[in-house]
């Protein structure tokens, strides 16, 4: 890609792109396609204080062969702008620097807001500034005169336009001066045009400015879109930053569509006065010799750090072998950090071993997983926690010398407890050098049409009324807009639906990624301009992670997994009610009820298992060992779905169908799996041991699966995979049949790794709610929000399961969840007493033993669990039965409802169900934490008056106490409660007079008040009460749907928990209702979701007429008809959680 050279046109040299966030309309891929459909030999990319869409740029560049430069737009404090181009590396690095200081300027809040498009409340700036987007010091991002000519190094400095110093009025000399002393003959005078009658003044000034200072005149268009039909959707972008309608924007919006870029032709004659400037467009672009390709990115090193990782690699495989290291193991290790070491990558996993050290110094749950689990160093180090030896995991899916980006670790911590690790690597790196990476929140349906369409000034209840009918994702059509009651040949609907769709997928502002870090040797910001983020304490770096890893750029990524917080808490539980000392390390690897309950589908709140399609699919697996586990994650995922491979291996493991492979070679490939190809190292070892790929090139091949919707690059591997299995003897159908299943595994296919490292996480919850229900469900409520299911549904299951949960009071509830006894019980240790225990309580150990299996002695799963049962691979040791084997595992009879609920606790003869769980006052909508903590310091009140004086709570917060039924311990029911809170006088003092006789609550109302307030309840389900009136109507329990028979035809209605629609589905919907007494699972065909769309995707209540499918222990109803049903009363629900 080289630059222009002098007999070039022109180079546009001020173009933005959408990441001008809400003032370009184009992509950054976009404008330079369009330049170079137009044949000119360069473009620069200027956005607004950013290079935020500059790697996009420059990847599109390189692949069509234009010259890209850099630079951006740069607001100044006064309100006006210099356009700065990158002549140099160091030229980048100053701007990157001058970029951070002008964001530093103004504070996180204002950043945010700034970002979302908002208006900081500060007063309204010059002309001038408002047309740039400059909101002044301390608002928008700005620098000062002085700031930018003590970064002019290595920068171009194009200084005019109509939003510029040099245009207006005042007097320049003084900046002027500083300007042509800090950039000497790089500085350059810009006239732009734009067929606006008030430039012609405005550009005199400009010229007349420039030939007094000695100023090269460069001319230019300000590019906001690649092509002139984009000022409609400028327009509308201008509106959405303003917060105002196109109605009432006056100047803000540009007077007409000129803002496009030119053919050469065109722009010649628009300056045809002035040939030599338009020359002089060349003359800068040739000057600058910058490209992203130079950025020459170092990873933090010590002296000696690979010395050090040896070591501490060494150590700890001593510690995971008990002092003996296998021979594979010393061979796989030596082999690893050869390659480790070549590459340069030692000073990224002495990191990773360090933040895991923290974790575990601090008491903070974590574990490494994703590819970084095919990893011996990374086992060794204590990072992950499935032993890749063992399991024969190939280590070339997490690194190689073919793949040219640095490794991938993802350490998910406990969400709760990651900003102490953040904050930690903050403090070890330092600000300069480390900062989050970005997120950028683009436009889909439903923000689009709210957006648009109050620009349009469309009713807002029309917009919310239409969102409510749109898809999380994909267009807008004019199907979901009439089914919203709008015309969509209306003009104004027409206009929506247009201008909606065009701007699907465009930038609306930054925010944080989840969890990912960019460390640097040098400050980052040299590389990257550095952002304050909205949440205090963070920075935020200008690119998002596809940015970071499209120029090979180390990202530490620390996750917040919600599943490590709930078996925290949970432990902690344990540990405190019960004297039980439990981690993940100690629970028994292979215990039979917990296997026999995840077989009968029942894990609401089991981490990976719980959703209605994994529900689905256990009792069809019926897992009977822990790599059943890691089966059952991998297999209900779109690339083992859509790839043909879900049936073929449950018959197999069935005994419906033979276990062939299709050459004895790929027996120890597909052994475990049944000759059916189910992960992605699966496939790359096949195409080793198959086709002869170095596994490098097998890494290759896997990275082209993830691409090849988007490139196609999987089908040149197509016919070497054929050829090579042909000449292996492998017979060409299969050969041909084994592609076309790598390619089902398109971007869906999941890592055995992956799945292994969530297995371990789902079997640990899966053994606490078997064993432990209480304290399972009390710690699962604390770790909100997390899961799949609201709180109504936990709270629901956990009474099936024989749990008593309490409601909130004063009192007695806590800011979390805590335990209660029973009254009656005996608890462990013989402890008793009617105290509630929040987590973190102070309860002595009672003294009691754990189940059988719990303790010390039984090391963590990667070694004494996983290793055992996967040491059969390749006809290799005894495996255990049922396990990956070609015959019927025999499932457990499931246990009795009592036994499930309490199983696991007989120790001197407990009741196996010691507790309550009473909520905490946390589940109150609208509760401060602070106010929380007031409410339990004076708990102790008796009498109501007393509680309102000693807590000081506003009114607000003691209504919603009141609704909450949290008063009731001070015996006033919720509507004599609202009435004295509501009726009391300043400073809240309750009159004496009792309240007026007000009639009770029915249960339906008690319900639907507790839903209102709390998101659930524990007087039962909303539709409980009317359960006489539904059965009048022909309509079932899910209880009985469950009993049901195949083919049979039925009515049910529940509370919509969630609906999806999965891309890999051809249209089908899935549902999950639920009533008092269950779940059910609901498949709505494509045709039935067309008919019955705005229903299925708006109403909270659904009834579904239908037919029965049932396999075994599993039941669908295929819906044939589905409507909201009509009662007697209104039903409050809980909000359903909806998946693409």
């Amino acid at each position: 890609m080289d630059r222009p050279n002098q007999g070039s046109s022109y180079v546009p040299l001020w173009c933005k792109s959408n990441y001008s966030f809400l003032e370009g309309a184009g992509h950054p891929e976009e404008v330079v396609e369009r330049a170079a459909a137009l044949r000119l030999p360069a473009v620069a990319l200027t956005d607004r204080d950013g290079v935020y869409g500059i790697v996009r740029a420059h990847g599109r560049a390189r692949a069509l062969g234009i010259y890209l430069v850099v630079g951006a737009q740069v607001t100044v404090e006064d309100g006006s702008c210099v356009v700065l181009l990158a002549q140099d590396r160091s030229g980048y690095a100053n701007l990157c620097r001058l970029l951070t200081a002008s964001h530093r300027h103004r504070p996180p809040a204002v950043a945010q807001v700034e970002r979302r498009g908002g208006k900081p409340p500060l007063p309204a700036p010059a002309e001038g500034a408002r047309r740039s987007g400059a909101q002044g010091r301390g608002a928008a991002p700005c620098v000062s005169w002085t700031e930018v000519a003590a970064h002019a190094g290595g920068l171009l400095g194009l200084w005019g336009g109509s939003p510029s110093l040099l245009a207006g009025a005042a007097p320049v000399d003084g900046v002027a001066g500083e300007l042509r002393d800090a950039f000497g003959d790089r500085l350059y005078a810009l006239v732009a045009r734009h067929l606006e009658p008030r430039e012609r003044a405005a550009e005199a000034r400009i010229r007349q400015r420039a030939n007094r200072f000695g100023l090269p005149v460069v001319v230019a268009t300000e590019v906001l879109y690649p092509i002139r039909s984009g000022q409609a959707l400028q327009d509308v972008v201008t509106c959405i930053r303003h917060h105002v309608s196109l109605a009432t924007a006056g100047r803000r919006l540009r007077p007409n569509g000129e803002h496009h870029l030119r053919d050469p032709a065109t722009f010649a004659a628009l300056f045809a006065d002035d040939p030599a400037a338009v020359a002089r467009t060349v003359e800068v672009a040739q000057r600058c010799s910058f490209s992203l390709a130079e950025i020459d990115y170092r990873y933090p090193v010590e002296a000696g750090g690979m010395a050090r990782l040896r070591a501490l690699t060494l150590a700890g495989a001593r510690r995971r072998y008990g002092g003996l290291v296998p021979p594979p193991v010393r061979r796989q290790l030596a082999h690893e950090l050869r390659l480790i070491g070549e590459l340069g990558y030692g000073g990224y996993f002495l990191t990773m071993k360090e933040l895991v050290d923290f974790c575990h110094d601090q008491s903070i749950l974590c574990q490494g997983r994703g590819s970084a689990a095919n990893s011996a160093v990374c086992y060794c180090l204590g990072i992950t926690a499935i032993d890749p030896v063992r399991m024969e995991l190939l280590f070339e899916r997490f690194l190689s010398r073919e793949r040219a980006e640095p490794p991938d670790i993802d350490l998910d911590i406990q969400h709760h407890r990651r900003e102490e690790v953040i904050q930690h690597l903050y403090a070890r790196f330092g600000r300069e050098r480390a900062a989050m990476v970005a997120n950028v929140v683009r436009y889909r349906p439903r923000s689009a049409v709210r957006d648009v369409g109050g620009t349009l000034g469309l009713p807002a209840t029309a917009l919310d009324r239409l969102a409510r009918h749109l898809a999380h994702h994909g267009e807008v059509g004019r199907a979901a807009v009439a089914a919203a009651g709008l015309d969509p040949e209306a003009p104004a609907v027409g206009h929506l639906l247009r201008l909606a769709n065009q701007l699907l997928g465009a930038p609306r502002h930054l925010s944080i990624h989840p969890g990912g870090f960019l460390l640097g040797a040098t400050p980052v910001s040299e590389l990257v301009p550095i952002e304050p983020a909205a949440m205090a304490g963070r920075t935020v770096v200008q690119w998002d992670k596809y940015d970071v890893e499209a120029l090979a750029l180390f990202k530490v990524d620390l996750l917040a997994l919600g599943a490590l917080t709930h078996l925290d808490l949970c432990f902690r539980l344990l540990r405190e009610e019960r004297g039980i000392e439990l981690e993940m390390a100690t629970i028994p690897p292979a215990d039979a009820a917990t296997f026999a309950m995840a077989s009968a589908g029942d894990t609401v709140g089991v981490f990976q298992i719980e959703s209605r399609a994994q529900m689905a699919m256990l009792p069809r697996l019926a897992p009977r060992c822990f790599y059943d586990l890691v089966i059952e994650i991998a297999l209900v995922r779109p690339g083992p779905i859509s790839g043909g491979m879900v049936h073929p291996y449950l018959r197999r493991r069935s005994g419906g169908e033979p276990v062939t492979f299709p050459h004895p070679s790929l027996a120890p490939v597909l052994g475990r799996t049944l000759g059916i190809p189910l992960f992605q190292e699966q496939v790359m070892r096949l195409a080793v041991v198959a086709a002869d790929y170095t596994p490098g090139e097998a890494d290759q091949l896997r990275r082209a699966m993830g691409a090849w919707a988007r490139t196609g690059a999987l089908d040149d591997h197509r016919e070497r995979l054929i050829a090579r299995m042909v000449a292996k003897g492998i017979a060409r159908e299969f050969a041909a049949a084994v592609f076309e299943q790598i390619r089902g595994f398109g971007e869906y296919g999941f890592p055995e790794s992956h799945a292994a490292s969530f297995a371990l996480i789902a079997y640990a919850t899966c053994y606490l709610k078997r064993h432990f229900p209480v304290e399972f469900t009390c710690a699962l409520l604390n770790a909100q929000p997390m899961g799949f299911y609201p709180i109504s549904t936990i709270v629901a299951d956990a009474q099936r399961h024989g749990v008593e949960v309490r409601p909130v009071a004063v009192g007695a509830s806590r800011w979390e969840s805590s335990l209660e006894p029973r009254l009656g019980t005996c608890l462990p240790g013989g402890g008793g007493g009617g105290q509630a225990t929040a987590i973190g309580g102070d309860r002595k150990a009672r003294g009691a033993s754990p189940p059988e299996g719990c303790g010390a002695g039984h090391g963590r799963w990667g070694v004494a669990g996983v290793g055992c049962e996967l040491r059969g691979r390749g006809g290799v040791g005894p495996r255990p039965q049922g396990c990956g084997s070609g015959g019927t595992p025999k499932a457990d009879p499931p246990p009795p409802a009592a036994e499930a609920a309490g199983g696991g606790w007989r120790d001197h003869g407990a009741d196996p169900l010691p507790f309550a769980v009473r909520l905490g006052l946390h589940t109150i909508a609208g509760l401060s934490r602070a106010e929380g903590e007031r409410i339990v310091a004076v708990g102790g009140a008796t009498h109501l008056d007393g509680f309102v004086r000693a807590a000081g709570l506003a009114r607000a917060t003691l209504e919603r106490l009141a609704e909450a039924g949290g008063l009731a311990p001070f015996g006033v029911g919720r509507r004599a409660a609202l009435w004295q809170v509501a009726t009391a006088a300043p400073p809240l003092c309750l009159a004496e007079p009792a309240a007026p006789p007000f009639a009770p609550l029915d249960l339906g109302a008690e319900i639907a008040w507790d839903y209102r307030t709390t998101g659930c309840s524990t007087h039962g389900h909303p539709l409980g009460p009317l359960r006489q009136e539904l059965r009048a109507a022909g309509i079932v329990e899910a209880c009985e749907v469950a009993k049901a028979a195949h083919g049979a035809r039925l009515r049910y209605a529940g509370a919509v928990l969630c609906r999806q629609r999965p891309t890999h589905a051809a249209g089908t919907c899935f549902m999950t209702l639920e009533d008092e007494t269950g779940l059910v699972n609901v498949v709505v065909w494509r045709r039935i979701f067309a008919r019955y769309a705005e229903v299925i995707r708006t109403a909270p209540l659904v009834a579904v007429g239908g037919r029965i499918e049932r396999r075994g222990e599993v039941v669908h109803l295929l819906a044939e008809r589905l409507w909201q049903p009509q009662l007697a009363q209104p039903v409050v629900t809980a909000a359903s959680r909806d998946f693409r």
